[in-house]
């Protein structure tokens, strides 16, 4: 996986007031999940203030990435869980991260990509990718950029699901009947199979 720099502080003053005037001075709200456990068995959030600038290399793009990040001098690794956007104006508003280990496996959507001239569609089809990301599951050492999906044997009116895939040592969270992409036929290719007839 990418990885990307990302610096924080602790953040003491916690509420809507103190998060508007952080906010104003170009920073942005965040957790870090944490791999310590509370009382209740759940993940110990700790509230840091991140820059935007940093944080926006690593959301407003396709890649996913491990976030080195730098609290106070204490570096973690972590991913981003979840995203927070104003409502109107898109802007950012909070993130959650995941802190992350080497051996922990961790959930998150990677890219699809497309190789190949599908068979279909030196037929006369379209190819239409259906999910731009396919959530998996593995430790964040094992986790490529991107997921490579071969096309060449795909014919004409055929798709391929998330569950034809296998990837070395990934473990696919999205169902495995949700179709990764299909070479549909165009009206073109309807018209020329008909008069074939």
């Amino acid at each position: 996986m990418l990885e990307i720099n990302v610096s924080g502080q602790a953040r003491t003053d916690l509420g809507k007031k103190a998060a508007k005037a952080i906010r104003k001075e170009g920073l942005v709200p965040c957790n870090v999940y944490g791999i310590k456990k509370g009382e209740n068995g759940l993940p110990v959030a700790e509230s840091i203030v991140c820059p935007f600038t940093e944080l926006r290399k690593a959301i407003y793009t396709p890649n996913v990435y491990v976030v080195n990040l730098s609290v106070d001098g204490v570096e973690k690794k972590a991913v981003i869980k979840e995203l927070q956007f104003h409502p109107v104006t898109d802007a950012l508003l909070h993130v959650d991260f995941l802190e992350i280990t080497a051996e922990k496996p961790v959930t998150v959507g990677i890219p699809v990509k497309l190789t190949g001239l599908a068979a279909g569609v030196r037929n006369g089809g379209r190819l239409a990718l259906s999910i731009r990301q396919i959530k998996v599951t593995a430790p964040y050492t094992v986790i490529p950029e991107i997921l490579e999906v071969d096309v060449t044997a795909l014919e004409l009116g055929k798709s391929i699901k998330v569950g034809e895939l296998q990837f070395e040592g990934l473990e696919f969270a999205t169902s495995k009947d949700v179709v990764v992409c299909s070479v549909q036929m165009t009206r073109q290719a309807r018209a020329a199979a008909l008069a074939s007839k």
